[in-house]
């Protein structure tokens, strides 16, 4: 990552209202090429997210809670979603904790996530389960959303007149997916989501919630990528997606990014580098980008290839769907790792 970028990511953060956030690897001025097998220093100085770079990498425990309790994920669906659109992200969701699904698969993806401790020596809980489910069609709190009016959006779902989300402070998830026509502060300029936790003065509990968007139409090169590629790449050729949307194929590693982050520093005050709160970089912060052996940069790293479709994809879900997600940080490995290394 350059200076230029870096410094412009500071003064975006310092400015704008505290969440801990995610921004999708939207490839660097390097042609994506899978050829590429061996990197200079030149090549570490482009982006320090490598395999390898655990000399890069200050990771530390600030002794806050991670989620050891069996984890719900209550989707709010704010805008318009096909029932397609939906089955895909549910698959995801279904499959983190699905066992029986042939590796590499989501489950085994999440066996990294799990590795992250408490105080006691508690692990993240194997157990995620998809919940009940909110949506809000009728976008009641506008076509544009702001970092404060996502929180609102959560106190809607939860203190509905009809169907309530259940409040669950230890255990609960509450993850809000806009619909392409919605506009969300920030979004695309430098974030595809980001988590954080609710405010009792907006929302009346203290929840860790996430908000991811569908880039679909708005900025598919930033968020989908390697679904879609950037102009600036004109020799890069984007990948097909494993589902046939490309911004909901793109949004499922978002999702996946996230989900690692709020289960291992669900508030902010557990699992990250940096010593600022505000501005950490967390386990799956530490891997963007990084999908397959060899990635960093703007390569995705090697990818396996559906014999059915052609479409790019890492892991195995449940009903047969497959999904492109990136890597997470391995605490004991010091590296970036995923079911689908070539020396697993």
């Amino acid at each position: 990552m350059s200076i230029p970028l870096l410094l412009s990511l500071a003064v975006f953060f310092l400015s704008s209202s505290s969440s801990v956030h995610s921004w999708r690897p939207w490839p660097s001025t390097a042609v994506n090429t899978t050829t590429t097998t061996h990197y200079t220093a030149d090549d570490l100085g482009v982006s320090k997210k490598f395999e390898g770079s655990s000399e890069f990498v200050k990771l530390r425990y600030h002794m806050g809670p991670v989620l050891t309790e069996n984890i719900t994920v209550h989707p709010i669906w704010y805008g318009n979603w096909t029932p397609a659109q939906k089955r895909i992200l549910r698959s995801f969701l279904h499959s983190i904790s699905d066992s029986s699904v042939k590796g590499p698969s989501v489950a085994t993806w999440w066996r990294t996530v799990r590795l992250y401790t408490d105080q006691t020596g508690s692990n993240i809980s194997s157990t995620v389960v998809l919940g009940e489910e909110k949506t809000d069609r009728l976008l009641s709190r506008g076509k544009s959303l702001t970092r404060l009016s996502i929180q609102s959006v959560i106190k809607d779902a939860i203190t509905a007149a009809t169907k309530p989300l259940p409040i669950n402070p230890k255990g609960g998830l509450y993850l809000v997916l806009t619909s392409p026509e919605v506009a969300v502060e920030n979004f695309c300029g430098q974030v595809c989501g980001f988590h954080y936790f609710t405010y009792p003065s907006i929302v009346g509990y203290t929840l860790p919630y996430a908000w991811v968007g569908n880039s679909h139409g708005r900025c598919p090169e930033v968020c989908a990528y390697p679904f879609a590629v950037p102009s600036y790449i004109p020799t890069a050729k984007a990948e097909m997606p494993p589902n046939g949307d490309i911004g909901v194929d793109g949004m499922v590693s978002v999702v996946a990014h996230e989900l690692a982050e709020m289960a291992s520093n669900p508030l902010v005050n557990a699992w990250y580098a940096g010593g600022d709160p505000s501005f950490p970089t967390e386990i799956a912060d530490l891997c963007e980008g990084i999908y397959g052996t060899g990635g960093g940069g703007s390569y995705t790293g090697q990818l396996l290839t559906d014999g059915e479709n052609g479409a790019a994809y890492n892991v195995n879900g449940v009903g047969g769907r497959k999904f492109l997600v990136q890597w997470i940080w391995n605490p004991y490995l010091n590296y970036c790792s995923g079911p689908n290394a070539l020396d697993q």
